[in-house]
């Protein structure tokens, strides 16, 4: 298994470079086809808009906004693809981000996003990777909005419940799995059962990804009093981790996102990229 198609959110915001960096490297170290989409949003006239004239003045602003938008996000995706020898399209779709993320992403292997930024002055839905993660049925990496400090995928952390969820997510992390140095299987208060954890937590997972040639070891943990996330986010400093890869719980309804406690946690206080899978 690999990555043939990676598919990359572009806007015209000030830290998309970051996003398209990551997805670059991915798509070049898997010879991946990377595909940058940007998303034109339709006209939305305000809710007591009286038309007539005004129409015409309203229409000519949001013309000229999303033209210089999309030729921002054009132009990023130009410099970042300058220079590397990789397979790559720009494709502009009409409609709200999120809706058509989920739409193209299902004709990928992976799907790139920025983690959200409380500075931003772009109009990107605030819950744009909690989103797309709950409705592609693709993983989503989520790239830290501070940026990125370390090549992607030398040492990986597989967050691990023994739950759907986290089978998911290894499944579709294992090209990423595959090519790194070392792969550190977290385990948090591990409960043994029938239906999850064996006798010994993380033994089984750790075979199985052994049998795919990955170097794994595994680590137990306890959470006693603490958030479970808050706790994989500071063994993933301890141990320098680059890449967490982790499964969420949730439904999505319209705009509005339900995820666990621990996706929540880490979309909010990533310095990582995490790779997410539903």
């Amino acid at each position: 298994m690999t990555y043939k198609t990676i598919l990359v959110h572009c806007d015209a915001g000030p830290k998309v470079g970051q996003r398209l960096t990551v997805a670059a490297e991915v798509a070049k170290c898997h010879s991946a086809h990377l595909v940058g989409v940007y998303a034109r949003p339709p006209l939305q006239a305000p809710v007591f808009f009286d038309g007539g004239l005004a129409m015409d003045s309203l229409f000519t602003a949001y013309e000229a906004s999303a033209d210089a938008d999309q030729a921002a996000a054009l132009e990023a995706f130009q410099k970042a693809m300058k220079g590397r020898h990789i397979s790559h399209e720009w494709r502009v779709t009409e409609g709200f981000i999120d809706t058509e993320l989920a739409i193209q992403a299902r004709y990928a292997d992976l799907l790139v996003v920025g983690q959200t930024d409380p500075d931003a002055q772009t109009p990107t839905p605030s819950d744009l990777p909690e989103a797309v993660v709950l409705s592609t049925g693709r993983p989503t990496l989520v790239v830290p909005h501070i940026g990125v400090h370390a090549p992607l995928g030398a040492t990986v952390m597989l967050c691990w419940n023994a739950s759907r969820e986290s089978a998911r997510a290894a499944a579709d992390a294992l090209p990423l799995l595959c090519a790194a140095q070392k792969v550190v299987v977290l385990v948090v208060d591990p409960r043994t059962s029938p239906d999850g954890h064996g006798a010994e937590p993380g033994a089984d997972v750790a075979q199985w990804l052994a049998r795919h040639g990955v170097k794994v070891v595994v680590q137990r943990d306890v959470a006693a009093d603490s958030d479970v996330g808050a706790v994989i986010l500071s063994r993933a400093a301890d141990l320098g981790v680059d890449l967490i890869v982790m499964g969420v719980y949730g439904h999505s309804r319209v705009r509005e996102m339900v995820l666990g406690g621990v996706s929540r946690t880490l979309l909010s206080s990533m310095t990582v990229p995490v790779l997410l899978a539903h």
